[in-house]
């Protein structure tokens, strides 16, 4: 691969003016009623996150499936564009001249998902390990709380425990993202989202199997919370009337299933029966092929999950916000699991396609904005023989060995990245993604930061 060089990145400079440029174009269309413009906010917000996904991820998948790169349904979305990541801090940036002429540039400074989440969600930069909070540690504003706000029926989906860095940062205000308990208390008390679904079961483990004692309560906040899901007395105010408005609780597969298309209780926790993850942390040989160890039958895969919470979401005539995360991306690339990696991103890809399943039947691409991204990339993956050389750094494709065969990769670490990863936009405000875009990586393409996310949807909503 040559070496490019490219201007210094202007982004900190004039997001302000972009998110003041979009609130105005937004203001004359709505006067002008021009037919170009935005007449109104979009209804639904959907988006997707794939914990620790970056190009080759979304490749490894493709090739996977379909037997070439370029195959995924939001891969020909009208905006398709590159993302930085980085946390807030001294050293928090990304220079495209070093991160393709040095190989182990990107190896430093990368964000963790409690601050890319809570930039995604808020607009803000904050610290790695900040919940929801900036660097000054005080609560700031979110999407979720914004929706709520308006009237919008909000909920947050995860493959990972419910209470993690990035569901976390989109509903709750924490310093510390390792505080689970606490975290998962104000989900569940304090805020008033309408469905929260993720792992965490206290009484499973990692394969499915019930325990006779419970291990942790802490990702369900605490045993005494549990208890209160149990019997249906755990609540909050989710509707502003002054009034609890109480969980309803599910956890067996079937149960997640029928809510996909049954009649629905206004508030819904789902909690598979299952500790970590959904599938990734299930026993068996952690390096084989994809597939090639069984899958748990017992807990739903994210695409039951994500028509469920979508289900229960849809009723609201104002509209709804969802955020979806593929979590366990994260945790295979990790430990540095190709097979596992592949099934955790087509797991994340079927939850997207039945999203979009949805939106043909029930909505449109004029009312919804719907989102693909990740919070940052995990494994530094490429393909085999990337790597520094005497002469420059290389970075190989993976190997395509045909449909339904894992193809050659690399791992180049077990952290995160300070990469840019890929970010898709389709829907209604999409083109304010792509006018953001003001800088350009020589390989990846026009980019914008994840901050950018939040502050044009708060420009759309307001």
């Amino acid at each position: 691969m040559k070496q490019y060089l490219t201007n210094k990145r202007f982004l900190p400079v004039l997001l302000p003016v972009l998110i003041t440029l979009a609130a105005a174009t937004l203001t004359c269309v709505n006067k002008d009623n021009s037919k170009e413009g935005l007449k109104y906010p979009p209804k639904n917000i959907i988006i997707f996150i794939a914990d620790g996904c970056g190009y080759y991820h979304v490749d490894a998948a493709s090739i996977f499936q379909y037997g070439d790169s370029g195959m995924q349904p939001y891969e020909d979305f009208p905006v398709t564009l590159a993302m930085t990541t980085y946390a807030a801090g001294p050293s928090g940036s990304y220079d495209p001249s070093m991160a393709w002429s040095d190989f182990d540039y990107v190896k430093t400074n990368a964000t963790d998902s409690a601050a890319a989440a809570t930039a995604v969600s808020t607009g803000i930069k904050t610290y790695n390990g900040a919940i929801g909070v900036g660097p000054d540690r005080k609560p700031v504003k979110n999407l979720i709380e914004r929706c709520e706000e308006l009237g919008k029926a909000t909920g947050v989906v995860t493959s990972v425990q419910l209470s993690h860095a990035t569901p976390a940062g989109f509903v709750a205000h924490n310093p510390a993202r390792s505080e689970y308990e606490q975290i998962a208390r104000q989900m569940i008390y304090n805020s008033a989202v309408d469905v929260i679904m993720g792992c965490g079961h206290p009484f499973y483990d990692g394969d499915g199997n019930l325990k006779q004692t419970p291990d942790t309560y802490k990702f369900v906040g605490g045993e005494s919370t549990w208890n209160n899901l149990v019997t249906g007395t755990a609540a909050s105010d989710a509707d502003g009337d002054g009034i609890d408005d109480p969980w309803t609780l599910i956890q067996i597969r079937t149960e997640f299933q029928a809510l996909t298309s049954a009649s629905t209780p206004k508030r819904v926790i789902g909690v598979p029966q299952v500790h970590a993850t959904l599938q990734q942390d299930r026993s068996g040989d952690p390096k084989a092929a994809p597939y090639d160890v069984s899958f748990i039958e017992s807990v739903p895969t994210l695409e039951e999950m994500t028509k469920a919470a979508i289900n229960v979401l849809d009723n609201d005539p104002d509209g709804f916000f969802l955020m979806v995360e593929g979590g366990a991306v994260d945790w295979a690339s990790h430990n540095q699991q190709p097979g596992r990696l592949i099934e955790e991103q087509i797991a994340f890809n079927e939850a997207i396609e039945a999203a979009i399943e949805w939106l043909r039947k029930n909505s449109n691409w004029d009312q919804t904005l719907l989102i693909i991204t990740g919070d940052h990339e995990t494994g530094y993956l490429t393909g085999p023989d990337s790597g520094p050389t005497q002469e420059e750094p290389v970075w190989y494709d993976l190997i395509n060995y045909g449909r339904a065969v894992q193809p050659g990769m690399q791992f180049n670490s077990s952290g995160h990245t300070n990469s840019l990863i890929p970010i898709y936009v389709k829907g209604r405000g999409a083109k304010l993604f792509k006018d953001a875009a003001v800088n350009t990586d020589p390989v990846r393409g026009q980019y914008i930061d994840n901050t950018d996310i939040a502050n044009i949807i708060f420009a759309l909503l307001d």
